[in-house]
Order: structure tokens, then C-alpha cells, then sequence
């Protein structure tokens, strides 16, 4: 195995890794939408918190040398599934043609609040 950090991703809050390579794949840890600069949410609605999100996967993506086109499944999590359509919508722009496989659900809360997570499986 090997653990990947990146100062351009938010640290981990708790005892755990931004992701892990093992056997070609890079798993990550779950991501909120919090500004690595200020480790603080970014403040707007389900969009503006995907985008941050999505910014944050794409630097622990990119410390692993793999990209969005490599993603092999997404687990994602609403506070509400309301925001689903919302969410849908930039989380699409990131992917473009590709299309992993995903899994949405909503729960009752998330860390620090948040309205969006999402973690991701992809090939190295």
C-alpha cells in the first residue's frame, strides 16, 4: 500500500489517509467541501460545496498521477436528496463523458454540516 497526501486537499481530520494506492486502484477518503487553505466549509449551497468537492478529489487524484477519466465507482452523499439535481449537474461537468458507476444516498448529517460527500475508487 501507499498513503497519499496533498497539501492541495484538506488534511484529514481524524486517523485516516486521503487515499490509499493498493493493487492499481486509488481509494479515497470521503470529501467535504472544505477549503484546504482555511480548513473551513466553503460557504453557498449543494453547488458551490460539489465544486469544492470535486476540486479536493481532483488534487488527491492528481497527487496519485490518475485523473476523473480513470474513476471506476463513486459513493456520494447528500444531506438532503432534494439537492439531487443541484448536485448532478457539476458533479456531470467534472466527469464529462465518463461514467463510472455511483452510488447516491442521502443521510441525516455529514461532517461539520455539510450538504455534499463524496469519496471515489479509480485506476492508477
Amino acid at each position: 500500500m501507499k498513503f497519499v497526501a496533498t497539501e492541495k486537499a484538506p488534511k484529514a481530520i481524524g486517523p485516516y489517509s486521503q487515499g490509499v494506492i493498493a493493487n492499481g486502484f486509488l481509494y479515497t477518503a470521503g470529501q467535504v467541501s472544505l477549503d484546504p487553505a482555511t480548513m473551513n466549509l466553503v460557504e453557498g449551497d449543494v453547488k458551490a460545496q460539489t465544486e469544492r468537492v470535486m476540486q479536493n478529489l481532483d488534487a488527491v487524484l492528481k497527487e496519485a498521477g490518475t485523473s476523473f477519466s480513470k474513476v471506476v465507482k463513486t459513493t456520494c452523499f447528500l444531506a438532503d436528496m432534494a439537492d439531487f439535481a443541484a448536485f448532478n449537474e457539476v458533479y456531470a461537468k467534472w466527469f464529462g463523458d465518463h461514467r463510472p458507476a455511483r452510488s447516491t444516498v442521502a443521510v441525516k448529517t455529514l461532517p461539520k454540516n455539510a450538504l455534499v460527500e463524496v469519496d471515489l475508487v479509480a485506476l492508477v
